[in-house]
């Protein structure tokens, strides 16, 4: 089988797809091409991922992307469950809301298109994610089960949630249909 110049590495969080020219080092081992497409999205996600991690905003050209939420800036940009028993939205747009784990291959896969969304929709719609690792009270206070989950918030109405990980053309469709943002 021919391989790719991508490689799966062991790291700090196990095996990582990663773009390396051969030879390659000897954590790693060589992935066959035939895997390349899929790897691609992942691999950037991989770099966008360590971002997260470290708590800092992700930025593309001078603009936000999707901001990592704590529990008190939830609070804050979201909804503030310690205050209010009833749902009240406190944001100005609409927004979406990925509960993410670093550990989950299908998250990993979410995260390039929730970049991508965010970039078309800048200035229409606010994108979050929230570790349901770290936060583990606002995944339960939402009932997180399966990741990723992925939450509608628009700025007038009851939020919606889709549990797993949804093609973009399926988020545009949420997007324009529930948020009514075109």
């Amino acid at each position: 089988m021919p391989f790719s110049r991508y490689a799966l590495c062991v790291g700090g969080n196990g095996w990582m797809p990663t773009f390396r020219d051969p030879p390659y080092p000897s954590n790693c081992m060589p992935y066959p091409s035939n895997c390349m497409p899929r790897l691609e999205g992942v691999a950037s996600t991989f770099e966008r991922h360590q971002s997260i991690t470290t708590g800092e905003n992700l930025i593309s050209g001078g603009s936000i992307m999707v901001e990592q939420l704590t529990k008190e800036t939830f609070k804050e940009k979201v909804f503030d469950f310690e205050e209010n028993s009833a749902w009240n939205y406190d944001g100005d747009l609409p927004c979406v809301i990925d509960f993410y784990a670093d550990w989950c291959g299908p998250c990993k896969m979410v995260a390039p298109i929730m970049d991508e969304l965010a970039q078309a929709y800048e200035g229409k719609v606010r994108f979050y994610k929230v570790d349901t690792q770290v936060e583990q009270e606002l995944a339960a206070m939402f009932g997180i089960r399966s990741i990723p989950s992925i939450l509608f918030v628009p700025t007038d109405d009851k939020p919606q949630m889709a549990v797993g990980a949804l093609p973009k053309e399926d988020m545009q469709k949420t997007i324009a249909d529930f948020l009514k943002v075109k």
